[in-house]
């Protein structure tokens, strides 16, 4: 991102000490403290007036109950884009990283430790959507009888992901019927994603159901349903969101209630883990940027992560405007290199 630079080097000095003492301690920060950690040779009555310039930019605040000054979601947007200095892991920090994952016995064990890892380095809530199946294949389905005429469909994924259904037929199918149907497909269609077998069932079913019997127009109509039950994948794992209770911007009673009840309902933090999957790399939405009143006092940082070669979901981190954004964006940047490389391997 690219932002306009309205402030001369002095201003933007001034400003990203600011930041950096108020991340610190969440203390306004004040001219006295600003002369003395700015090692700047201004006078207490320069550095109010740049302050009152900051301000009038829209850059910095003054709470009612203090003289000092704090940045407003205006000022970090200003300080992510221009000021920062990113921190990045040292060798030993990417080595835990990656041991942590190497750790995981299957693709799902994966995908789930990484928001528990994230929300354990950080000290926030770490975020990571479940991978979008279009980029999964279908490995083996296996048709099992139970009682009257239903069937238990057990399918797996080559991420190790299985999922049951159960379908009630027209009839009831025999053990060996069963076994055959589930011969046909899996020579048909293994390996394939299962958006592709979803669309290759269909055309199937449209052009050829008519000199299809029963047994195998059941099958693809069975086949079908359970592909397009396994491309819903749109959920998320979420972890140490209790980490967000300590926080003093959101220790109102009233804006945690509105955050959790956020992350219970997931339909509009999904959506915007939705948006930030369209973006190329590392993604930050500061308070109101997000649009959702909920977050308003929260900064998302999120990066995608790849399976095949395309993006299959997004993690990240959720926690407050004041977080130590230099360490949090490599963090995720980092980890999610991390868990492409590792679905790489395993897939």
């Amino acid at each position: 991102m690219t932002t306009k630079q309205p402030l001369n080097e002095r201003a933007q000095h001034l400003l990203r000490v600011l930041i950096d003492r108020y991340i610190e301690d969440g203390k306004p920060v004040g001219s006295t403290t600003l002369a003395r950690e700015a090692s700047l040779d201004l006078s207490s009555a320069t550095i109010r007036n740049i302050m009152a310039d900051l301000e009038e930019l829209g850059l910095v605040a003054s709470p009612h109950t203090s003289a000092g000054r704090i940045p407003t979601v205006k000022g970090y947007r200003f300080f992510v884009d221009t000021l920062l200095s990113l921190q990045p892991l040292d060798k030993t920090e990417i080595d835990q990283l990656q041991t942590r994952f190497s750790q995981e016995g299957d693709t799902q064990g994966v995908i789930n430790s990484v928001s528990d890892m994230l929300s354990g380095v950080t000290s926030l809530a770490g975020v990571v959507t479940l991978p979008n199946r279009n980029y999964s294949a279908w490995r083996h389905m296996e048709f099992l009888p139970m009682s009257e005429n239903r069937v238990l469909t057990v399918v797996v994924g080559n991420d190790d992901q299985i999922q049951n259904r159960i379908f009630t037929t027209a009839r009831p199918f025999s053990p060996a019927e069963l076994q055959q149907a589930s011969n046909y497909l899996n020579s048909m269609f293994s390996g394939k994603g299962f958006a592709e077998v979803r669309t290759s069932i269909v055309r199937e079913m449209h052009e050829a159901k008519e000199r299809m019997d029963k047994l195998t127009l059941a099958t693809m109509e069975m086949a079908e349903q359970v592909c397009q039950s396994a491309e819903r994948q749109d959920d998320f794992i979420l972890a140490g969101e209790t980490n967000l209770m300590g926080v003093n911007e959101l220790s109102n009673i009233d804006k945690l209630r509105d955050l959790f009840d956020a992350f219970n309902t997931k339909r509009d933090i999904l959506h915007i883990l939705d948006e930030c999957q369209q973006a190329d790399g590392v993604q930050i939405f500061i308070g109101e940027e997000s649009g959702y009143h909920p977050l308003d006092e929260c900064s998302v940082i999120t990066s995608p992560y790849e399976v095949d070669g395309e993006v299959a979901g997004v993690l990240g981190v959720i926690g407050p405007t004041r977080m130590a954004y230099e360490r949090v964006i490599p963090i995720v940047d980092i980890t999610a290199k991390l868990l492409t490389s590792t679905l790489k391997l395993r897939n």
